[in-house]
């Protein structure tokens, strides 16, 4: 079967300009979103092996296919829509249908191919025509068939996981087209947060956290009654013979691990949902007035650090002698951390009292109380002890109910901590949300976070308000409980949603470690604290201005020394030894202190937490973990170089340039392993160490040859996964069942899909041979001048801020403690407009457009030098306030009105476009580019006005959501899907959810669907 050919651009050609195209205003419109072109498919040859480029007018709007019309779609959207959706996600799949729906099925599956062939631009489509092996499409092709058939009313709702499961048009006709029965919800937990079950826990668990775990999920589990098991069905036969006979040939049986049997029972469905979107109330005088609130909290805070910094600072220099002098930095630096530790907790206490559910319009005087709160109890210094009992002291001096033996790891600090409630004995595992509160449509929601004794809370999992997790239960990584959700006692469940599973994620066994082992951790840990770490920072000032006599010139009284070139010369100097210096000292202390500690912790064996093998554990950790050098190195050759030099085992390195990214974290690196020809994405986070509320474990992790890893994943120690695997973005690994080989898998829980598609081999001739011999030097070279840039760009940022200490140092003498608090104010400014300039410099002559290349392309190692050169850490300090948008606008993000962005990560700034009164959770990700193998592809993404995207959600490229429309906590938005206005969608993949009051349960791994009792 043939497509039309269409023209192929060469491999150098750039993109037409689009300056000043586009809407330049801050209302960021959907309806631009919808008009784009459709890409016109050429059957490709290996002969050809040019790879399929778009059109010059498709690049300037993105590739993407035609969206549907968000407004008809939105308004037909009802209660009966949610419930079709419902059955259709959980009914049970039986035997093929009878001989009077015969003409029901021959429609739906004409329907089908003949969208698909539109999508594709051929003739006609075989009933039995694979989509990805015979007819070439990829999952940017079948999102824009799936939106298409969305768009008819006439035709069953499709989801990606549905292709990938029936991947011909008549099996998946015969899986989705046959008639369900309408699906009953089960009754719903009660103690999910709401405002009588959060009396009930202050009433019976303030003077004991485990009696208050009991009690709330008794309540929340008494109610949910344990549905029989369906009956044995047979699938629709061509359902069956697709996927047997499909690209993932093996999917039931290496899925089938992963997922639950047909006789267990659903998870218990979730609570009451949410109430539809609302328009925000909030107005610009709102708006203004809470922005300058918080710049005058901002100030004030400044001057009160300046104050106790300089009264401080002139005491210790009186002292007579250096023993004096150490005395004394012992001494105010005590008081300062003591005072630093213990001003969020009063405030917090004075400010809020007790946090109870309820919702804080934002931008709202209310709200600025919940910023301040937030912000001072996430900067408290005891945040930096995350993995000891005093992080766990800290938690219950805000409110916390928590048990005994509890360990946390997660350095995303809960907020409105009176809500919640840990039972003794649980693990919560490093980048773990449960913050108990949410943004939805333009209001704070806070809510109940309920987790029984010994329960483990694995790595990368969010826990939306009103969850519940009883005794022993377990939630696997990359997974995620959706408000109402509530896993009983002993289950173990995993995916996102969570459903209910087998595998066990607590494989190792407890130890030893009582009251008195982590009392005399806290106590030592204290101790180096305040006798080592914070006298030489209080006292690191006063020994930069002994050893650099110019900069000790500003302090003096009388002449300025600032106006002098000499002392710039000098500075200049003294800036560049620091710099470098330090970075080089950096490179030799991951190598040496690390690798003496790492011969003391033996791999295999279990050591109770909070003694030596642990310190030592935590400090290999910190140690090589160093986000300065693997950004330096990562997107070039030499993070090869610098990962075998921190102590990962990399075998026979096939060299790309690009075998990671700029994020590649680890537990300890001398148990990673990465097979010959494997390149991995960003945010890859190695999880070599597994631990319990007692005790931990390091043990190797094997990641094996020629895979590819996408971004956002965390690998376990116990993957199953071998050679020659695609591991897709935000995946969930899986621990049990047989090792996947030869396949990708995508999701959570992970399901199987096709290892390549033809559009992603188009580039496949450079991996090897002349051309990469001839590419790959000249890749490193551009890389080369970048990580140079890089050293550059921050040694300057260094500069300038030495400068202004200087030159606040010098108005002392002056103007006193407040020359101190406006150099603090200035060195936030300095180093936010620096910043933006550089960005804007980096992209001036080559500016971000939609790209499909290869990734020896010079476009793409221009973007490289775009992720790598700028910053973005400094983001953060603009977090929940109005000048975060601000920021975003100048950065060239076409954003709209009272956005509100609690954290919200942006890849490629000018290729998204934001509407008014958007909502950004913390942990969301706008991505606008991804990477397989050695094939690169980017586009736009375009979210309409008052979007809300959850907490931990992943939107890829291509993307556009409707006005009002909604990603759930966790989601995973594949690229170039179309969320409908006012539409919810959720998972990992995402798909619709109802908005009727049933949400839909998640399909098992293998696809297959149950009828919800």
């Amino acid at each position: 079967m043939r497509g039309k050919p269409v023209e192929v651009l060469p491999a150098d050609r750039e993109e037409p300009s689009s300056a000043g195209s586009g809407p330049t205003t801050s209302q960021a419109s959907f309806e631009d979103a919808q008009s784009i072109q459709p890409i016109h498919r050429t059957e490709q040859t290996q002969a050809e092996g040019d790879g399929q480029y778009v059109p010059a007018e498709d690049e300037a709007v993105g590739v993407r296919d035609e969206a549907p019309d968000v407004r008809a779609e939105g308004e037909s959207a009802g209660v009966d829509a949610g419930l079709r959706d419902e059955a259709r996600y959980e009914r049970t799949d039986g035997p093929p249908p009878p001989a009077d729906d015969g003409a029901q099925l021959g429609n739906a599956e004409r329907e089908f191919a003949a969208v698909l062939a539109e999508v594709l631009h051929v003739d006609e489509v075989a009933a039995d025509s694979n989509f990805f092996e015979e007819l070439g499409a990829d999952s940017l092709v079948m999102a824009h068939f799936c939106a298409r058939v969305r768009k008819r009313g006439d035709l069953p709702q499709v989801s990606m996981r549905d292709v990938y499961k029936y991947p011909t048009v008549g099996a998946l006709a015969d899986a989705l087209a046959a008639p369900v029965p309408t699906p009953v919800p089960a009754p719903t937990p009660q103690a999910t947060g709401s405002g009588e079950t959060t009396e009930v826990a202050e009433a019976r668990g303030i003077a004991e956290p485990t009696e208050t775990a009991t009690s709330i999920r008794t309540a929340a589990t008494s109610e949910t009654t344990e549905p029989p098991a369906p009956a044995p069905t047979t699938a629709p036969t061509r359902a069956a013979t697709a996927t047997a006979t499909g690209t993932a040939a093996n999917t039931a049986t290496a899925t089938a691990t992963t997922a639950p049997d047909d006789t267990s029972a659903p998870p218990a469905p979730p609570a009451k949902p949410d109430p539809p979107p609302r328009t925000p109330r909030t107005n610009t005088p709102h708006y203004l007035l809470c922005g300058a609130l918080q710049l005058l909290a901002f100030l004030g805070y400044s001057c009160v650090v300046a104050v106790v910094a300089v009264q401080g600072y002139e005491w210790i220099s009186a002292g007579a002698g250096a023993v004096e002098a150490y005395l004394r930095a012992v001494a105010v630096g005590t008081g300062a951390f003591l005072a630093l530790c213990g001003l969020p907790i009063a405030l917090k206490w004075l400010l809020v009292g007790r946090w109870k559910p309820r919702e804080i319009r934002v931008w709202s005087l209310d709200y600025v109380r919940f910023w301040t709160v937030k912000t001072l109890v996430r900067s408290n210094p005891l945040v930096l002890f995350v993995g000891s009992p005093l992080y766990v002291l800290y938690l219950r001096a805000l409110g916390a109910r928590v048990g005994k033996g509890v360990s946390v790891f997660t350095r995303n600090l809960p907020v409105c901590t009176d809500l919640l409630t840990v039972g003794a004995g649980t693990v919560i595992r490093k980048d773990s949300f449960l913050s108990c509160y949410r943004a939805r449509d333009g209001v704070i929601q806070t809510g109940a976070v309920v987790l029984g004794r010994d329960a483990v809370v694995s790595e990368a999992t969010v826990l939306d308000i009103g969850t519940t997790m009883g005794d022993r239960a377990q939630l696997g990584h990359a997974s995620s409980l959706h408000r109402g959700q509530a896993v009983p006692d002993g289950e173990h469940w995993h995916g996102s949603p969570a459903q209910r599973g087998d595998a066990d994620f607590l494989p190792l066994d407890p130890a030893e470690c009582g009251t008195r082992r982590r009392a005399l951790h806290s106590l030592l840990q204290l101790l180096a604290a305040l006798l080592v770490y914070v006298p030489l920072a209080v006292g690191g000032a006063g020994i930069l201005l002994a050893e650099v006599p110019q900069l000790n010139a500003a302090l003096e009284p009388g002449a300025t020394a600032l106006t002098g070139w000499v002392f710039y010369g000098e500075a200049l100097a003294a800036s560049l030894l620091l710099f470098f210096g330090t970075t080089l000292l950096g490179v030799l202390l991951v190598a040496t202190l690390p690798r003496l500690l790492g011969r003391t912790v033996r791999p295999g064996r279990v050591y109770p937490l909070y003694g030596y093998h642990y310190a030592a554990h935590r400090l290999i950790m910190l140690a090589t973990n160093r986000r300065f050098l693997t950004r330096l190195f990562g997107d070039s050759s030499g993070i090869v170089h610098y990962l075998r030099y921190l102590g990962y085992d990399l075998s026979r390195v096939q060299q790309t340039g690009s075998n990671f990214g700029t994020d590649v974290r680890h537990e300890t690196p001398y148990l990673s392993t990465v097979g010959t020809g494997t390149m991995v994405a960003d945010g890859l986070s190695i999880a070599n160490a597994d631990f319990s509320s007692s005790s931990f474990r390091v043990a190797p992790v094997a990641i094996g040859p020629r895979n590819f890893l996408g971004n956002r994943i965390t690998y376990p120690t116990r993957g199953r996964t071998g050679e020659n695997c695609l591991l897709a973005t935000k995946v969930m690994v899986p621990v049990d069942g047989p090792v996947r080989e030869g396949v990708g898998l995508l999701g959570s829980p992970a399901f199987e899909i096709p290892r390549s598609v033809q559009r992603d081999s188009s580039f496949d001739r450079l991996k090897s041979g002349e051309e990469l011999e001839s590419l790959l030097p000249a890749k490193n070279r551009h890389n080369a001048a970048t990580m140079a840039l890089y050293l550059l760009v921050r040694w300057l940022h260094f500069f300038g801020i030495t400068l202004l200490v200087s030159g606040a140092a010098e108005l002392y003498t002056a103007f006193g403690a407040l020359a101190i608090a406006l150099g603090n104010v200035l060195v936030v400014l300095f180093t936010a407009v620096y910043y933006v300039l550089v960005e804007r410099i980096v992209t001036a002559r080559h500016a971000l457009r939609p790209l499909f290349c290869s990734i020896y392309d010079i476009r793409f190692w221009r973007r490289e030098r775009y992720w790598k050169v700028p910053s973005e850490t400094y983001l953060r300090l603009f977090n929940g306030t109005p000048y975060k948008s601000l920021v975003w606008r100048v950065l060239g993000v076409r954003i709209g009105r009272r956005v509100f962005d609690d954290g919200c990560s942006l890849t490629e700034r000018t290729m998204v476009s934001i509407g008014d009164g958007c909502t950004l959770n913390a942990g969301s990700v706008v991505q606008c580019h991804s990477q397989e193998d050695g094939t690169f592809k980017s586009d736009r993404v375009a979210i309409g006005s008052g979007c809300t995207l959850g907490v931990g959600a992943f939107a890829h490229y291509g993307i556009a959501l409707g006005d009002g429309a909604e990603l759930a906590p966790d989601s995973f938005l594949m690229k170039g899907e179309t969320v409908p206005r006012h539409a919810l969608w959720g998972g990992n993949p995402a798909r619709p959810f109802p908005q009727d009051g049933v949400q839909p349960l998640p399909g098992d791994a293998d696809g297959e669907r149950r009828q919800q009792p």
